[in-house]
């Protein structure tokens, strides 16, 4: 994975002092990511009218997608700063969670565009695909993909004789699983594509409702928020992809920061994958009426007072 698998460690104390920064940033950004995560899909759980929404379904899927990702990724990054190794059998888990969990983002905002742009095409005869009752056999297709490239990232390429992957003892980074250049040029084909792919259908779902809203004469207010909301996903997709740029800023700013090249690895993790998680509740959530109101009720403990919506 590109992300915190990627740190070293040093045994000067000004490394030490900078793990120790880097374990305060992160922990307490997560907890409150947690928190956050957990309001939303009580509101989910305790208010069923919003699983009637493909829409709603889909936003659900999304959190639980995302805190999977953030929660592998800050295992592996404990792991790593306190330099403890296992062996590959049981770091790899880690490892195709973290990755696939990743890939998947990308496929859940293509998804959650193409579902805007059904809801504001076909308002009335929606495809029974896209019905909430059936929903799920798209979730499944798209966990099924993101799941199955990093599996064959993991079975190609060329194994260390000399490591045995039932006991001996490895720190746990993509750098020492998947060492091999077939590998890395697998790893980079897949997020290529699937970069391309996901931009060609948000660019497309947006075209589609940007020209819709100036045909229509009625419900302009919904295709309105339907074209934002395929806007917002671009800006979540770009902000995740940036990640994929680590190799080429690192060359960039060696030269001109004093920074080590971990510092690096962790400001990038810090802004292209931490933060475009937390956004996803904000962006998604306190953008909804209906749940921008009961995620208020709920954090102030007033949920049982509450009207239905």
């Amino acid at each position: 994975m590109h992300n915190l698998t990627e740190l070293t460690g040093n045994a000067t104390s000004h490394t030490s002092l900078s793990v120790i920064i880097k374990v305060c940033v992160v922990i307490p950004f997560f907890c409150i990511f947690l928190c956050c995560i957990v309001i939303m899909l009580r509101i989910f759980a305790t208010n069923r009218h919003f699983l009637d929404s493909s829409r709603y379904i889909l936003f659900a899927y999304m959190l639980i997608n995302d805190t999977l990702q953030l929660l592998s990724s800050v295992i592996l990054f404990l792991l790593v700063v306190c330099l403890v190794k296992f062996p590959t059998v049981y770091c790899v888990p880690l490892l195709l969670l973290s990755t696939s969990t990743f890939m998947n983002t990308n496929l859940i905002l293509a998804t959650m565009s193409l579902e805007r742009y059904v809801a504001i095409i076909y308002p009335l005869q929606r495809p029974a695909a896209w019905r909430s009752d059936r929903i799920w056999i798209i979730i499944l297709s798209i966990w099924f993909l993101s799941f199955n490239f990093p599996m064959i990232e993991y079975s190609i390429g060329e194994r260390d004789s000399a490591v045995d992957i039932l006991s001996t003892p490895v720190l746990c980074k993509t750098v020492y699983i998947n060492s091999s250049p077939i590998q890395a040029f697998f790893r980079a084909a897949v997020n290529i594509l699937f970069f391309a792919v996901v931009s060609v259908v948000i660019l497309f779902t947006y075209i589609k409702i940007l020209l819709k809203t100036r045909k229509m004469r009625q419900d302009k207010v919904s295709a309105s928020k339907a074209k934002h909301t395929v806007l917002l996903h671009g800006f979540q997709l770009l902000l995740c992809m940036l990640a994929f740029t680590l190799p080429i800023t690192e060359s960039i700013m060696a030269p001109h920061v004093s920074w080590s090249p971990g510092d690096i690895t962790f400001f990038y993790y810090f802004c292209f994958i931490l933060i475009p998680r937390f956004l996803s509740p904000l962006i998604y959530g306190f953008r909804d009426q209906a749940l921008r109101d009961r995620f208020g009720k709920t954090f102030l403990c007033c949920s049982n007072k509450a009207n239905p919506v």
